[in-house]
């Protein structure tokens, strides 16, 4: 009886202890949409942040203590997004890496800015997340990717140039992000001498996109830029090519994944894509690769960003010598630079990166790659 005794409050305090360990732990929220039709952003996410916790937490962890992340789904819902934000701050979370679409994280930031936690969406580029945040004075809504006004002071110019004088289509799907980012493209693109000859949203979801493709057909259209993602893209180059009919389809950032070829098949050939330049690339993100790429996963798309984020958190927290959230985002906007995967970031007052950068990048065989520019 006594060394059962014995044996027993050895495991109780055992439990406890790990208890202990386990509630010492700092937790980030990661949020995307884990599933759903963009599933695979919300895996980027995902793997990007729980290899750079893994890595830190080998190092020692954030002022002595673990990371440990906690995945929430939103499915790019603006109604589910505030729902998991409210689950998310009712639970004492006071660090959250997303969300990724614009539609679910500007709604999202209202609830995180009213409890005082610290939002960084690593995806979102809808310039009205940050812009409202700093109005209403909300310090803690952040992003570490870039803003749809700076893609489109990019990729317009360029559309301009290199398809002066042909039929140019601006298309979006409706939503926060590619309505967003086809006006900042057609802004540009406007203001440089080159008139779309439609601009037109579309439903997202449909399965037949066949009268907008004979639309596109009648107009003779050369080059249509798409705000959207990437099963609707693949959708409707499929379609076009079932007519015969083919044009230079140009995308923002949503088509970094595989999936865009797995629904597009052959009918993507040619397709480009605006994206930050490749962080795969840099050397900083060498190791961070190496190891996500050995775990089975290729890290494209918005996963580095993701890991960024999270990198972003535990320097700023270290800097700030404590992980009261406002605190921490005043330590990241103080105009030093955070080191991360994606290389030396520095933030501005509303939260947003400063110096953003880009490829051009086209797809081809099932592959995409930059080309000059």
């Amino acid at each position: 009886m006594i060394k059962k005794t014995v044996v027993g409050a050895a495991l109780v305090g055992f439990i406890l202890a790990a208890q202990a360990a386990r509630a010492d732990d700092i937790t980030f929220a990661v949020v995307g949409p884990m599933t759903g039709q963009l599933a695979n952003i919300g895996d980027q996410f995902k793997q990007g942040a729980e290899a750079a916790a893994k890595a830190i937490n080998e190092k020692g962890g954030v002022m002595g203590r673990q990371i440990a992340i906690s995945i929430e789904d939103d499915v790019c819902d603006p109604k589910q997004a505030v729902s998991v934000a409210n689950r998310i701050v009712a639970n004492g979370v006071k660090f959250i890496d997303g969300h990724a679409c614009s539609g679910s994280s500007i709604p999202a930031s209202a609830v995180y800015a009213e409890a005082g936690a610290l939002m960084m969406s690593p995806a979102s580029s809808n310039p009205v997340m940050t812009d409202d945040a700093a109005a209403k004075g909300w310090s803690t809504i952040m992003r570490l990717y870039t803003r749809d006004d700076a893609q489109g002071a990019f990729i317009g110019p360029w559309i301009a140039k290199k398809y002066a004088g042909k039929n140019v289509v601006v298309m979006h799907d409706k939503g926060a992000y590619g309505q967003g980012v086809a006006d900042a493209v057609r802004k540009t693109m406007n203001e440089n001498g080159l008139k779309e000859v439609l601009y037109e949203g579309i439903n997202a979801g449909e399965k037949d996109y066949s009268a907008l493709v004979t639309k596109l057909k009648e107009l003779k259209a050369d080059v249509v830029y798409f705000g959207g993602y990437h099963p609707e893209a693949g959708l409707i180059l499929r379609q076009a090519a079932e007519q015969g009919f083919k044009f230079q389809l140009i995308m923002p950032d949503s088509i970094a994944s595989p999936e865009f070829w797995q629904i597009a098949g052959p009918a993507g050939e040619g397709t480009m894509f605006v994206f930050p330049s490749d962080p795969q690339a840099r050397p900083e993100a060498k190791e961070a690769v190496e190891k996500i790429k050995a775990g089975g996963f290729v890290p494209e798309g918005f996963t580095l960003f993701s890991y960024a984020v999270i990198q972003a958190f535990a320097q700023g927290i270290e800097r700030a010598g404590t992980d009261d959230p406002m605190k921490v985002a005043e330590a990241l906007k103080n105009g030093q630079p955070i080191q991360t995967v994606v290389g030396e970031v520095t933030f501005d007052e509303k939260g947003d990166l400063k110096n953003a950068a880009y490829d051009i990048n086209q797809w081809h065989d099932g592959k995409y790659a930059p080309i000059e520019q």
